[in-house]
């Protein structure tokens, strides 16, 4: 497995039209083959700040969903609606204490 953790940091007079725009695509992202499943955090102290937190079964998903239609459907229209390039990390997981806790 492997998580995909996307900083974004938008401006302040998009942020509702981020919002509304994910929305409307939150569940097929979810849904994505490969996907195990996707967060969307807000930074407390800094609202502008947006992360997005999914796992992916393997690497290969990943890459399929940035190649898919659906990620070139999403990604110009938010694109443009950024304060700050995006920053992205790929990671694999070391230490999974939500799972004990689910346990």
């Amino acid at each position: 497995m492997m998580t995909r953790l996307v900083k974004l940091t938008l401006k302040p007079e998009h942020l509702n039209d981020f919002i509304a725009h994910f929305d409307t695509v939150k569940e097929k992202i979810n849904a994505f083959p490969g996907c195990k499943g996707m967060r969307l955090i807000q930074d407390k102290n800094n609202i502008g700040v947006i992360f997005t937190y999914s796992e992916w079964e393997t690497d290969d998903d990943l890459e399929n969903y940035r190649k898919s239609e659906l990620f070139a459907s999403i990604w110009p229209t938010v694109k443009s609606w950024f304060d700050k390039k995006a920053e992205a990390w790929s990671t694999e997981t070391y230490f999974d204490g939500f799972s004990l806790k689910n346990d």
